[in-house]
């Protein structure tokens, strides 16, 4: 069950309170820079999060400045579209509302979910710019250096081959202290960089992990992730 700290009180509230309820998610972002950008991000892992443990979910956006641009970047991103969110608060069968805005930015309705400042060159590839903003918790600053986009692309690089070998061997189940760890992580107030850590630990797990078991462990932890890890099968070794 999804928690995620309440940015106006601190405290770990549950994301979906009724189990399988509808729930409003929110992305208040203002203008189309790599911050508002980071804002409709985490409003997407929140979306997948959900949706993987079966939330309905709705996710609109609010704010001002151009919208035509920030949904343009977002999809470029791999971000689902929103919808246009008109109806203060959601409606009335929506049973939870979580308001994704900049830190510092609260708004007046439902469980505020803070997002911290992005710094820096945006790289071209918008998968690389994706990992590289996952790479730190949400409420911290993400500074887009060289090295943290050099990181970024070759994680990438590396992962993606490493899943198209995987792909050729008989698949094998994730297995469920992977699994467990892998839901722990993203459970704990959206932990991505946690996510990413135990993904690390797979890939360099002895050989008493089959890979067709890594094939299958990062097939679905990219649901939430959207990095496209499984973009190189079938291509030339």
């Amino acid at each position: 069950m999804l928690r995620i700290i309440d940015a106006r009180t601190g405290e770990a509230v549950v994301a979906a309170p009724v189990r399988r309820g509808p729930t409003r998610i929110e992305a208040h972002a203002s203008g189309h820079g790599t911050g508002a950008l980071r804002v409709l991000l985490v409003t997407d892992l929140l979306v997948r999060a959900l949706e993987l443990d079966g939330t309905p979910v709705r996710a609109v956006l609010t704010g001002e400045g151009d919208r035509a641009v920030l949904r343009a970047d977002a999809a470029d991103l791999g971000i689902h579209p929103l919808e246009e969110g008109h109806e203060p608060g959601g409606r009335p069968a929506e049973r939870q509302v979580l308001r994704v805005a900049a830190e510092g930015d609260a708004g007046a309705d439902g469980v505020q979910v803070a997002v911290g400042d992005v710094l820096g060159e945006v790289p071209s590839d918008p998968t690389v710019l994706r990992l590289a903003l996952l790479e730190r918790p949400r409420t911290e600053t993400v500074r887009l250096d060289a090295a943290a986009v050099s990181d970024a692309h070759d994680t990438l690089v590396r992962w993606r081959r490493a899943v198209a070998a995987w792909a050729r061997q008989p698949s094998r189940p994730v297995p469920d202290e992977v699994r467990g760890r892998l839901r722990a992580a993203w459970e704990d107030d959206l932990d991505v960089p946690a996510v990413l850590r135990v993904l690390r630990s797979v890939a360099d797990a002895g050989p008493e992990l089959p890979d067709g078991a890594r094939f299958e462990t990062y097939a679905y932890a990219d649901r939430l992730l959207g990095l496209e890890l499984t973009r190189d099968i079938g291509a030339a070794p």
